[in-house]
């Protein structure tokens, strides 16, 4: 009878715990944890999590899981992914006890200088200059051969059924399409495919795209060379070429994944793994070393002095970011190592002032001699100011478009993260149709810049910096989640915030993702212009005071009205009880599905 009060009152103990830690967090969620034991997918569209689902029920892994899905996103997804697209993959084999990543990152083409874009009006996102070669077949594709153990007939049968069969236009999918009709409707192909009396297809529109289905079967048959040679390789430079396009056959046929190997922190006894430059992975990674040795909790869950830090860390790991990442290939050293380090974070902490905001972005730091900054920084000489926004200004549009995100993981605990994307909505804006075609393509050339000595300037077969990071956490060496988001530059900063409510403030996977946050927009944009905009924008569900007191430290608060945290999704791993935990994003159509 004493075991059992004993055991009541240490119960209640840390429940009470666990309410103070929620206090004022919203501790009801919208959608349920996904709970299964054998295998779960999470990913941004319903259908393609169902294709993954079936590979998982024909006795396929968790690679094979997230390679159909991904292809199957190209027909759900035509304004955020598919094979138009790049694709960064992480995946830890459970056997091995390792974690790697493959690249499928496109390349410029050969005739893309600086030197051209100067003589034909900058960058350009929209149009047929607007594309690097897609990397994402050839990045699944080598995940599937190396990792996976399905035929890549089985892996293209969801995707060549939903192309051909037809598929269903979703409310959100339908809304994306009207807020960019005006940039879709000066090239006939995609006019042709997708709107009719000047109106895009709305929610319960079945859409056939055949010429995509013989697209996938080409793959299916000859893998690569499906897409890289042929058919599919010809249309693609013939069909951009006719309008200025650049791409060469040779563009595509030289073109190859990767695979390299990840970043990777401590944080607190999580290790936390991202994909290397040039993509943004390190800014998650770097600001969680910053935070490290702050009392989080004690701060208080999206507290003015929680947001406040988080805000100053990212900005800090962005001002780096554009002092240093691009392709290695091209860039002798990039100081990824030293950036991540435990010394170079500290340094890069002392900086941060509790009662006064970085006057717009600080100054990079110089990690290799473990400089704080190259110059003092500027800090807010005054008050900030609030703006709260109403209707559709305050929806954020890194919410519900821009990229996509599959995570999976199988019976045997092997883990996937893929965050894929074609860039802007639906890329360039050109849907590539006819033999051959049936695709939306990339506008990744937008993300360069012309700058002279800048790391991210454009050069022919240069990978240009992405912002794409997936995330995948191991502790105790044992495998416990995979996450990611849409969001352009914002993915690592939701990523990071759904990161800390899970290991800091006890939140389950739902909880953690359906939190109010927010977002800096104190960085250079990646997609050109690359515009400046020194804001922080709030979640309107954050308290009046909590966004006064960040403007009376140097802030300019704006709000926005995300239902959740970006876009995330995620799978959790209960090692202990052998259950698997799925959160999905509630603004959007992401799906998780676990049995």
């Amino acid at each position: 009878m004493k075991s059992n009060t004993i055991r009541l009152a240490t119960h209640l103990g840390l429940l009470a715990c666990l309410w103070v830690t929620l206090a004022g967090a919203q501790t009801s969620t919208w959608r349920p944890v996904y709970l299964g034991t054998d295998g779960m997918v999470a990913t941004a569209h319903y259908g393609s999590a169902m294709a993954g689902h079936k590979m998982l029920a024909q006795g396929g892994n968790a690679i094979d899981a997230a390679v159909a899905a991904a292809f199957t996103s190209t027909v759900v997804e035509p304004s955020r992914a598919g094979i138009g697209a790049d694709a960064f993959i992480l995946i830890y084999l459970a056997e091995e006890k390792e974690v790697l990543f493959i690249n499928g990152g496109g390349w410029a083409p050969q005739r893309a200088t600086a030197e051209f874009f100067r003589k034909h009006g900058g960058l350009q996102a929209d149009g047929p200059l607007g594309p690097v070669v897609p990397g994402a077949p050839a990045g699944l594709l080598l995940a599937s051969e190396k990792y996976g153990r399905l035929s890549r007939d089985k892996l293209l049968a969801p995707a060549i059924k939903l192309a051909e069969r037809g598929f269903v236009v979703s409310e959100n999918l339908h809304g994306v399409f009207g807020r960019n009709l005006s940039r879709l409707l000066p090239f006939p192909s995609t006019r042709r495919t997708w709107v009719r009396d000047g109106k895009p297809f709305g929610m319960g529109r079945v859409v056939v795209q055949k010429d995509l289905g013989q697209t996938f079967r080409r793959i299916a048959s000859k893998g690569r060379d499906g897409f890289y040679e042929g058919t599919t390789a010809e249309r693609i430079v013939e069909f951009l070429g006719q309008d200025g396009g650049i791409m060469d056959l040779a563009d595509l046929s030289e073109f190859a994944a990767e695979q390299a190997k990840p970043l990777h922190v401590n944080y607190k006894g999580y290790d936390v793994y991202s994909v290397p430059p040039p993509t943004q992975g390190h800014v998650m990674l770097q600001a969680l070393k910053i935070l490290e040795d702050y009392d989080l909790q004690a701060m208080g869950h999206n507290s003015a002095d929680y947001i406040h830090h988080i805000a100053e860390a990212l900005k800090l790991a962005f001002a780096d970011r554009e002092a240093f990442i691009g392709d290695p290939r091209f860039i002798k050293r990039i100081p990824i190592d030293e950036l991540l380090s435990s010394k170079y974070a500290a340094r890069r902490r002392a900086l941060i002032k509790t009662d006064r905001a970085f006057d717009g972005a600080p100054p990079a730091g110089d990690p290799r001699s473990l400089k704080a900054a190259g110059r003092e920084p500027l800090y807010a000489s005054g008050k900030g100011s609030h703006r709260v926004l109403a209707g559709a200004a305050a929806f954020p549009g890194w919410v519900d478009n821009l990229t996509t995100y599959i995570g999976a993981v199988d019976k045997d605990r092997n883990m996937v993260s893929i965050t894929a994307s074609l860039a802007g909505d639906f890329g360039s804006g050109i849907y590539v149709d006819g033999e051959g075609g049936g695709f939306f393509i990339n506008d990744v050339m937008g993300r360069f810049h012309i700058d002279e000595g800048h790391p991210n300037q454009v050069a022919p077969r240069k990978r240009p910096r992405q912002t794409l990071n997936p995330v995948l956490v191991l502790k105790d060496g044992k495998p416990l989640m995979v996450f990611g988001t849409p969001g352009g530059d914002t993915q690592g900063q939701s990523q990071l915030q759904f990161f800390l409510n899970f290991v800091e403030f006890g939140m389950n996977v739902q909880q953690a993702l359906e939190q109010p946050y927010a977002v800096t927009n104190s960085y250079s944009n990646s997609m050109v212009p690359h515009e400046f905009k020194k804001t922080l924008t709030v979640s309107e569900r954050i308290n009046t005071e909590v966004r006064n007191d960040l403007a009376r430290r140097g802030h300019d608060v704006v709000t926005h009205s995300a239902k959740g945290m970006g876009g995330v999704n995620a799978i959790v791993v209960d090692s202990g009880q052998g259950v698997l935990m799925g959160g999905a994003a509630p603004a959007t159509d992401g799906y998780v599905i676990g049995w």
